[in-house]
């Protein structure tokens, strides 16, 4: 083992722990030199990149925030970000600033990143992208420029990642720069939720841009060992690094485990998977049959928490944890307080159902960025919602039952549909849509979307479809378009979602 690099690897690209940190120091002297200041943001538009992780590093040093956006955006989902973030600087891969001339605020500093080798090889990307467009700065000749950043030391605040709103506008989730025993505590839960530890080798096949995966990684590149970073996830290529790295903690979504199930036997067979020590999971729910067949396969290693950006960890399950009661997303996590309420606002006792409410006491408060009413919304007491629906057990285990809001979870990614139906209702001859995620065996769940046309509109899918990808991220543009007359509605007149929505699930025997 001693043998092995310690580092940060992407494809066949390798940089040690003291290059890294030599980068990001520079990058913070760079940054520093471009008016970054404690409090600032620095946006970062990347896959997964080395670059992304140093960057992120350099933004935490000056006490500034990282913002990651989805590469995944279209050019006005990017500029809203630029604009409601209040940048003052944008770290992109070169191939993606060329679409965005028109969408970067005037101020923005634009650094290009060269599109690394094994993103190439994984994606397909237009030749003539490749090159810096002539508005962007050249990420390695800045970077040459500078000397180790040697600023005092700075409360680092956590990336801010900004979520899908239901407005259609994503919201900054901002939260305060730890206290030393608030940043003990985020220690001893990402050592036990987690399972990141000093000269942990640690394997990111998520998208950085996400915010379990953000914290992972960036915290696992900082332990010692090795941080693996996927540019996609390949399922054999997957099992193919694990071995070869001698890989023993990795964050998935249930996506990845279906994605790997559905490999035949005799490849699963080829790989030895004895390394691994801890195999955390959160984001969709994940179907008991398929986390049974990983821990038949794998060992007992497989963990799973329930959470959200805002709220942290607030549940914890173990693999002895799945086994014993199926379904579960575990026991509450240490420090962590839940709260079931019902309609009337009363909290409910273990066995009734109710919408969820959480609070972690040593964890750094948070507020969605220039969006203060949309915080106090979702707050009661102190407590806060993601709207889902659940449950705990008289033993203490805690079950999730539904979505009192209409948001869809799509192979780990939340997608709001009220995003879509905007979009949807501006398509010529639309007089109304309803838009729900269905069961789905791959993602756990798939957008569909009825749509009612005006009368005498003849409306066509395929036109529908190519005008929603004008504007919305490929993944938010529903995989099912049906057309429907008729439509069931409540006595105000709104489309009766759930009547719609019902059906697949039921036929599928689960809700979410």
């Amino acid at each position: 083992m001693s043998s092995l690099f310690h580092g940060i690897i992407s494809g066949q690209r390798k940089r040690s722990h003291d290059e890294v940190a030599d980068r990001a120091d520079r990058i913070a002297s760079g940054l520093k030199s471009l008016g970054v200041a404690p409090g600032d943001s620095v946006c970062m538009l990347m896959r997964n990149d080395i670059a992304f992780i140093e960057s992120a590093y350099a933004a935490m040093r000056l006490g500034a925030y990282g913002v990651p956006i989805n590469w995944h955006f279209k050019p006005e989902e990017v500029e809203y970000v630029l604009k409601d973030s209040a940048t003052r600087v944008l770290i992109a891969h070169a191939d993606m600033l060329h679409a965005l001339r028109d969408a970067i605020p005037a101020g923005v500093n634009v650094l290009a990143v060269p599109t690394p080798p094994e993103i190439l090889a994984h994606y397909r990307i237009d030749p003539d992208h490749l090159a810096k467009p002539d508005f962007a700065i050249d990420f390695e000749s800045w970077l040459g420029q500078f000397p180790h950043y040697d600023g005092p030391a700075v409360p680092q605040p956590a990336n801010m990642i900004y979520t899908s709103g239901t407005t259609g506008h994503p919201k900054g989730v901002r939260r305060k720069a730890p206290t030393p025993e608030q940043a003990a505590n985020t220690e001893r839960m990402r050592a036990l939720i987690y399972g990141l530890k000093p000269n942990a080798r640690v394997l990111l096949p998520g998208p950085l841009y996400h915010s379990a995966p953000n914290a992972f990684g960036l915290r696992g590149g900082r332990l010692g060992g090795v941080l693996v970073l996927m540019p996609r996830f390949d399922a054999e290529e997957f099992l193919q690094t694990i071995e070869s790295e001698k890989i023993d903690t990795i964050f998935m979504v249930p996506t990845m485990f279906i994605r790997l199930m559905k490999l035949p036997a005799e490849v699963r067979a080829k790989y030895d998977m004895s390394s691994l020590r801890h195999v955390i999971h959160a984001a969709a729910p994940c179907p008991a049959d398929v986390k049974r067949a990983m821990i038949d396969w794998w060992g007992p290693v497989i963990y799973e928490f329930y959470g959200s950006t805002e709220s942290g960890a607030v549940t914890f399950a173990t693999p002895e944890d799945a086994l014993k009661k199926p379904g579960t997303v575990g026991r509450i996590s240490p420090g962590a307080e839940l709260r079931f309420i019902g309609d009337d606002g009363k909290e409910l006792p273990p066995g009734q159902i109710g919408e969820i409410y959480s609070r972690i006491a040593g964890s750094p408060d948070f507020t969605y960025h220039n969006k203060p009413d949309k915080r106090a919304e979702i707050d009661r007491a102190g407590f806060i919602t993601s709207g889902d629906v659940g449950y705990i057990d008289e033993d203490g285990y805690v079950f999730i039952c539904d979505r009192k809001r209409d948001m869809v979870i799509s192979g780990g990614v939340n997608i709001y549909p009220a995003e879509i139906e905007a979009v949807l209702h501006a398509v010529p001859g639309v007089h109304d849509c309803a838009v729900f995620g269905i069961p789905d065996a791959e993602f756990g769940e798939a957008l569909m979307a009825v749509v009612e046309p005006l009368p005498g509109a003849n409306l066509d899918v395929a036109r529908i479809r190519a005008q929603l990808k004008e504007s919305l991220a490929d993944y938010k543009v529903p995989k099912h378009i049906e057309i429907g007359t008729n439509l069931p509605r409540e006595d105000s007149g709104k489309i009766f979602k759930r009547r719609l929505r019902d059906p697949y699930w039921e036929r599928e025997g689960r809700r979410i």
